[in-house]
């Protein structure tokens, strides 16, 4: 439709005249990294308010639409007149998605596609998102497509299904008659349920068996820690203790926190040490280096994927988490190597060890970073959406995965999802944010 292959048969026409860069637009949340501009950012650099003078403000990159006769109702619709002083770095996965939809919609396209747009946005955002295509496309005639791995995610306001499996296109249906198709959508969600339908599979995980669980007692502490950008209140006066061993979920709505309080636990934030913080037993700040603290925790967030886009071997991005770097900037070690294809064997994508992390596919890219959070063998887990952007099948292997590495003793997990039938069933403590004005 966007004309960016060429066809080897038939051709795509469209009702209405225009460059079909201008009428169609489209956004996926691979695309995230070039619409959002961030590669011209680091990952931790949303944290060091001092460098970050030069990152534009959603106002200053939405001024060229502020004459629109959209642009008020549209920033008013979706919720995000509130966003307009922050930086774009500033922005959580969540906010991001609701910017770049805006952004989108306010150049008028004629056509309008999403792919699976509902990724990273809490219930609250996702209802306001299907309210807010709805009455575009009823003001302005924009011709809405979403690209949807989940019937569950197929919103009222859409006419129309057209089914693929197996890069082929099946009969149109009508939406009412296409949710009827059971035996269809069973065939091409074979697995949609609950990802606990898979647990009793087993994985061979590389783990050693005779290593010794950590002792300490507690994972972290932290007593009365607050946060502020400038005027911003992000944390305030926040009391949690994990204890060795612990599975928690973290839950919060868009722009609560979640990502700030997590990168205070892996030492991305200079924040924590004006705050109490205790880490392995250790109070933050009483020698320890970051490295310290990185090389007992494996850590995988949306954040870290959209920053993560280096051009080298898939192998090179799993084995970069013995170093806790964005990017392989040391040799593994031939035992290092073979861990890291081991780990790559269990999540099925050993065949792409050789392939240019670029080329994959948002669902691949994913695999690779959860195999390299588990490569250490790590005490500390954090989960951060870790099903992003993942088809029913990876979904349900990654949950086993997870279920059955933190079976192990001594390890002790955070995950975070808006999404609470995906949450793994060893996960029996909850921690929740709210979102400060």
């Amino acid at each position: 439709m966007q004309r960016k292959f060429a066809l080897k048969e038939g051709e795509v026409t469209f009702g209405y005249e225009g460059n079909v860069s201008n009428l169609v637009k489209s956004i996926a949340f691979k695309d995230i990294y070039s619409l959002a501009d961030c590669r011209n950012s680091y990952y931790q650099q949303r944290w060091h308010s001092t460098e970050t003078d030069e990152v534009p403000t959603i106002e200053d990159i939405l001024n060229e639409d502020a004459g629109s006769e959209d642009y008020h109702n549209v920033l008013s619709l979706f919720g995000i007149e509130e966003f307009l002083p922050k930086k774009l770095i500033f922005l959580s996965s969540g906010e991001l998605r609701k910017f770049l939809i805006v952004r989108t919609l306010l150049k008028r396209p004629r056509v309008l596609i999403l792919d699976n747009p509902f990724i990273g946005l809490d219930a609250p955002s996702r209802g306001v998102l299907v309210e807010m295509l709805q009455q575009m496309t009823k003001l302005k005639g924009v011709q809405v497509v979403l690209l949807l791995s989940n019937p569950d995610d197929i919103p009222e306001m859409i006419t129309h299904i057209l089914p693929v499996k197996q890069r082929k296109c099946l009969p149109i249906y009508s939406r009412e008659k296409f949710l009827k198709q059971t035996d269809l959508i069973a065939d091409l969600f074979p697995s949609e349920g609950k990802v606990d339908s898979v647990r009793s599979e087993s994985f061979s995980l590389p783990v050693e068996d005779q290593k010794e669980p950590s002792t300490h007692l507690v994972t972290f502490r932290m007593e009365h820690v607050s946060v502020k950008y400038g005027s911003r209140t992000i944390l305030k006066e926040l009391d949690w203790e994990v204890k060795n061993g612990e599975k928690w979920a973290l839950f919060g709505p868009n722009g609560a926190g979640k990502s700030t309080l997590l990168s205070l636990i892996y030492a991305d934030n200079p924040q924590s040490y004006a705050n109490t913080l205790y880490l392995f037993d250790r109070k933050r700040g009483s020698g320890e280096s970051i490295w310290d603290i990185k090389k007992r925790i494996g850590y995988v967030s949306p954040e870290m994927h959209l920053f993560y886009m280096e051009n080298v071997p898939v192998l090179s991005i799993v084995g970069s988490g013995f170093f806790d770097s964005v990017g392989l900037f040391r040799k593994c070690t031939e035992q290092q190597q073979q861990i890291a294809l081991a780990w790559m064997r269990v999540f099925g994508i050993e065949e792409l060890k050789d392939r240019s992390f670029l080329t994959l596919s948002s669902g691949e890219q994913r695999l690779a970073l959860l195999a390299r959070a588990f490569v250490k063998d790590p005490d500390l887990i954090i989960l951060d959406e870790p099903l992003h952007g993942l088809d029913v099948s990876n979904k349900k292997k990654a949950a086993a995965i997870i279920e059955q590495f933190c079976s192990c003793p001594g390890k002790t997990l955070i995950y975070v999802t808006h999404y609470p039938h995906e949450l793994p069933s060893c996960v029996d403590r909850r921690f929740e944010l709210v979102k400060h004005a």
